[in-house]
């Protein structure tokens, strides 16, 4: 068998989870020399896989209080330490900009505007949640983008119920002190990837993953969506991508488990 034929049969069988991987990777391409704080498994396998491939300057770490100098796999203990980055310090990266955070999101309207706080009216909620935590100040101090393991309208909604990460119409209307470092990204899901690079900065479709149709994304979305005609696919993984996923970064496929095949 050629090595062309033995690309074609491992691409043959990406799973959704590696094309999410590849898609939440692209998220840092061009980065630089930041810290990638990603916020779930999916997320964490994709920082990995960009530091070993397109983005070998980002930082990362153990998810605790220490910058490694390695790429273990996921749930693995870092045999190389870089450096000591306590809470105060990780915040001190936040409100200077050199961090990029992928964050999930309960709820998230056309705008950006991300709910992790409560379900129904604040003063009495019918869920509690996270709290508003780092959303309002990781939105407007550095970049970051969004991960929903399972796009629905329950998530998608035409107004969020209590704002924890801060959209551009908030921004906007908040001013310069809050529009300066505002840099809402992207947005991946288990069926698309979606960003903001529209006139109006709401939310349109990036690219389709493999799979999925303009409807089905629609569908599963509690507002007007945007989708170009000739929106393209999510990218294929390369063989030394999906290597370096399969065997390196999550070998117990812990992917599959987030995002539904």
């Amino acid at each position: 068998m050629s090595t062309q034929d033995a690309t074609a049969d491992e691409r043959s069988d990406v799973t959704r989870a590696e094309y999410c991987v590849i898609a939440c990777a692209e998220a840092w391409r061009g980065d630089g020399e930041i810290l990638a704080s990603p916020m779930g498994t999916v997320p964490s396998v994709g920082a990995r896989l960009a530091r070993l491939t397109f983005s070998p300057d980002l930082l990362l770490t153990d998810g605790e209080a220490l910058v490694i100098g390695d790429v273990p796999a996921i749930g693995a203990t870092p045999e190389v330490i870089e450096g000591w980055l306590p809470y105060r310090r990780h915040l001190s990266m936040v409100t200077g900009g050199k961090r990029h955070v992928m964050m999930g999101a309960s709820q998230l309207d056309r705008h950006g505007n991300q709910n992790i706080s409560c379900i129904g009216d604040w003063k009495q909620p019918t869920r509690q949640l996270l709290g508003v935590r780092g959303g309002p100040v990781n939105t407007i101090n550095n970049p970051t983008s969004y991960w929903v393991p399972r796009h629905s309208t329950r998530v998608f909604v035409d107004k969020v119920d209590m704002v924890s990460g801060v959209g551009y119409d908030r921004a906007a209307a908040a001013g310069p002190s809050a529009t300066r470092f505002h840099q809402l990204r992207r947005v991946v899901t288990d069926l698309a990837v979606l960003d903001f690079e529209t006139p109006d900065r709401t939310l349109r479709v990036r690219s389709l993953h493999p799979g999925v149709s303009a409807a089905q994304v629609r569908e599963a979305t509690g507002f007007p969506l945007a989708v170009a005609d000739d929106v393209p696919r999510t990218r294929e993984p390369s063989a030394e991508e999906l290597r370096l996923i399969r065997t390196v970064i999550d070998p117990a496929g812990l992917r599959d488990r987030e995002v539904r095949t």
